[in-house]
């Protein structure tokens, strides 16, 4: 991630921003975040997942909608992140389909994190916290460079943690 040195944001000015061109931004303690673009073995999981979901929301007919890192989600009063994925419930996604950005206010189902080296400390700690206080319910960390995968599951407040490691991670 690439911080910017532009002025302090608020959380509706990030709202609105455009620079003129397609980058994406997170915003964090009110600065734009500048979002890298993925390489080929996290754009690969992403992929994948978002297929799993889809493939799943769609065999159990849940009302739910799975986006990949498209939609950005509030954590706090200037802080908002994009997560690689997003399973959002399918009334909330409608209510806000009019909306200009697609930047939740309300907690997703779930949402997925790839690490990448430059974001080990980002995902582990920082989203972790926001993501908790922000009562999303289930956080998962899929880290291809330890061939783990974090399950975060909220339980009054805290995440309790089950880790899947030696996975295969094709890229």
């Amino acid at each position: 991630m690439i911080q910017t040195n532009l002025k302090r944001l608020t959380f509706e000015e990030y709202l609105t921003y455009e620079d003129g061109t397609d980058n994406k931004y997170e915003l964090f303690d009110g600065e734009l975040v500048l979002m890298p673009l993925a390489g080929f073995g996290h754009a690969a999981i992403v992929n994948f997942l978002y297929i799993a979901f889809y493939l799943e929301i769609k065999r159990l007919e849940l009302d739910w909608i799975v986006t990949p890192g498209t939609v950005g989600v509030r954590t706090t009063t200037n802080k908002s992140r994009i997560p690689d994925i997003s399973v959002i419930n399918g009334a909330e996604w409608r209510e806000n389909s009019s909306d200009e950005s697609a930047v939740l206010e309300t907690p997703p189902i779930l949402v997925v994190e790839i690490v990448s080296e430059g974001s080990i400390t980002t995902d582990y700690r920082r989203k972790r916290t926001e993501y908790a206080n922000r009562e999303i319910p289930e956080y998962w960390i899929v880290d291809p460079i330890t061939a783990k995968v974090s399950v975060f599951l909220l339980d009054e407040g805290f995440y309790d943690v089950t880790e899947f490691v030696d996975i295969a991670v094709d890229s």
